[in-house]
């Protein structure tokens, strides 16, 4: 087994602390401008750039208060510990709903979090696809040419990443799906992590490792992060739409007692519920996220393959039940990758 993790816990506690001082979680300057900040996941920085922009527009139009929004990026179950650790978000758009709950669990989310937007709190969704080199070189056409001798597979560690935790359930669900024994699935599962080289903490650093430093045969990765690869290097990369994935579903939510002492309580909720406003949902769909509005997703049914068959979170009882299953320590993810 090639057990390399790139990033040691001692480094990515530095880059932690670093990035608090970096991104604004530490404080902020009373200029007269209202700051709320936005702690996200890897692959977002983009999208939010972008969106952040129109919210910025639309908040000063509708109520003549001009808007800065701070953005933080890194692997999600990295950035939800920033915040249990003392990041002052004022709102968390996260990868998974478990994440989320980490931050409820001390205090800092209300209870509920999850019914406080249409959707449990989810404005777009994606899926898990693979990314290989132009021409396809060895051949990948779904999930169990993964686990085939001579390609080496770029995918983030599960212990910090969310968008990791998407992947593997998504692999799994291929082999539930193929496999009807959970001795069948396992094998499945430790043949395709023995061929993992290299285990970024974060969605964005394996897109760096692939892409980048031209290292690996093929990525696991978000649907946005393999599209948004494509535009930028047109003709050197190939979407390969597994026959399996799982439905990814991105959380948002406030940092309800950030935002009570910041006095950000009411533009934090705009900021959010915002991204359910058509030209959101629009702009979500160009960046490659799949939009929660039926009618907006349908315009772009040329660029998200919408036949891959789907398994949700909740085949997998949840996901407290799902983290605790597979990825807790010991769990199935241990097991088979070791610690």
């Amino acid at each position: 087994m090639r057990n390399i993790h790139k990033y040691t816990a001692a480094l990515l506690s530095a880059v932690m602390i670093l990035s608090l001082l970096l991104t604004g979680c530490s404080g902020r300057k009373d200029d007269g401008t209202v700051t709320i900040t936005n702690v996200s996941y890897d692959p977002t920085r983009e999208f939010y750039e972008k969106y952040n922009k129109i919210f910025e527009s639309y908040y000063e139009s509708e109520y003549g208060k001009k808007i800065n929004v701070i953005q933080s990026h890194g692997g999600s179950g990295a950035q939800a510990r920033s915040v249990v650790e003392g990041c002052n978000a004022d709102v968390v758009t996260l990868a998974l709903e478990h994440d989320i709950d980490l931050i409820q669990n001390t205090g800092l989310i209300d209870k509920g979090w999850i019914d406080e937007f249409s959707d449990s709190s989810a404005p777009y969704t994606s899926t898990i696809v693979l990314l290989v080199r132009k021409g396809n070189p060895k051949h990948i056409s779904d999930w169990d040419d993964l686990v085939k001798k001579n390609v080496d597979v770029i995918t983030p560690d599960p212990k910090s990443s969310g968008g990791a935790c998407w992947n593997f359930l998504a692999a799994l669900s291929y082999a539930k799906t193929n496999y009807d024994s959970l001795k069948e699935q396992k094998s499945f599962m430790k043949k395709l992590y023995e061929n993992v080289t290299i285990m970024d903490s974060g969605a964005r650093g394996s897109t760096t490792t692939f892409v980048e430093n031209g290292q690996g045969d093929v990525l696991i990765a978000w649907e946005n992060e393999a599209l948004t690869t494509m535009d930028s290097y047109p003709g050197k990369y190939e979407i390969v739409n597994p026959s399996v994935s799982i439905l990814a579903q991105p959380s948002v939510a406030i940092v309800d007692d950030n935002a009570k002492s910041n006095g950000t309580q009411e533009v934090s909720k705009e900021y959010l519920q915002y991204l359910y406003s058509d030209e959101a949902q629009q702009l979500i769909g160009e960046s490659g996220y799949r939009p929660t509005n039926q009618d907006i997703l349908n315009r772009f049914s040329d660029k998200f393959d919408l036949n891959i068959r789907l398994w949700s979170i909740e085949d997998y009882g949840g996901w407290n039940e799902a983290y605790k299953t597979y990825f807790d320590d010991g769990a199935m993810f241990d097991e088979i990758y070791g610690n």
